[in-house]
């Protein structure tokens, strides 16, 4: 088979490598332009562009591919069997989902039609869900809505992050990947329609996402804590100053007398505090300009009060 590789972040490169390993023709691997990064605004390559070159793969680049012509022409020309989309970066437009002779495939991190968007790893775990897993689906003009080809579900470890959960389901997604292509080369699968009503949507991180609401119980905060890690990683306020909060454990006991969001105890096991149920102990923090550590050893640095509050 004939394919257009499309995937940005370290997440579609796993795919694009057992695509390779697999034999296939990879026309072009299609990729977000370079961007500066880090404090010396240095310009680098995706992790794609980076494996795509790594293996003599064609480089393609487009600012905004709807208004770029010449990119259309070029992938017409290549005339691609199929396109395959992982965490690409840039909604395609009709003409370009209209290209491949069967199509274009997209490998999705969720549970379809569950968690559509763009950041579904962190919001199954912030959302406190038991199972996740991978989609592939054919593409449409919609957002994640097109007929699904292959699931894979796993488990959500109890105390594993979205990094973490990243790690495993970019793995899963290469080779749910390969089945896919397998049982269509084989005629064993056709598309299932999603059942739209059932959806859900997992909209994209920022900053903010990670203000931790003290006025939550002591489960539903843990969950943001591993859902926001590695980024944008969760916070609280204390005494004017930001606090990253890299990992927490819930408890039950907790000082009911006291407002969500006070610290009540510190001890060799962290920072105690309440919340709306319960307790949450600060295991690993982060303070402005500092480093991670633990977060004891950061109260042995720094003065925290008994009684001063999260806000």
């Amino acid at each position: 088979m004939n394919i257009v590789f499309m995937g940005t972040p370290e997440f579609a490169v796993p795919t694009l490598e057992y695509l390779i390993n697999e034999k296939y023709n990879i026309l072009y691997a299609v990729t977000q332009p370079d961007k500066p990064r880090g404090r010396g605004n240095k310009v680098t390559y995706s992790p794609v562009k980076e494996c795509a070159l790594s293996n003599n793969i064609k480089v393609l680049q487009p600012q905004v591919i709807k208004n770029d012509e010449e990119f259309i022409e070029a992938v017409k020309k290549a005339n691609p069997d199929y396109i395959v989309v992982v965490a690409f970066g840039q909604i395609l437009p009709k003409e370009i989902l209209d290209i491949p002779k069967y199509g274009c495939i997209n490998v999705h991190a969720s549970l379809l039609p569950k968690l559509r968007g763009a950041a579904p790893i962190n919001w199954s775990i912030i959302n406190g869900d038991s199972e996740t897993g991978i989609t592939t689906m054919m593409m449409d003009t919609g957002l994640d809505t097109g007929n699904m080809l292959v699931k894979e579900a796993i488990k959500i470890g109890e105390k594993e992050n979205s990094g973490e959960l990243h790690d495993r389901l970019k793995i899963l997604g290469a080779q749910t990947l390969i089945k896919t292509l397998k049982r269509i080369e084989s005629g064993e699968i056709k598309g299932i329609p999603q059942e739209h009503e059932k959806s859900t949507y997992a909209p994209m991180l920022n900053k903010e996402t990670g203000k931790i609401d003290w006025n939550k119980g002591s489960v539903g905060i843990k969950n943001l804590v591993r859902g926001t890690n590695p980024w944008p990683v969760a916070y609280g306020i204390l005494d004017g100053q930001k606090l990253k909060i890299w990992e927490v454990a819930a408890e039950n006991l907790g000082n009911v007398d006291l407002a969500p969001g006070m610290v009540w105890k510190i001890d060799k096991s962290g920072i105690h505090v309440q919340c709306k149920n319960g307790g949450i102990i600060l295991k690993e923090v982060q303070g402005e300009n500092g480093k991670r550590t633990d977060a004891h050893a950061y109260t042995l640095g720094h003065t925290i009060n008994i009684g001063a509050r999260f806000l």
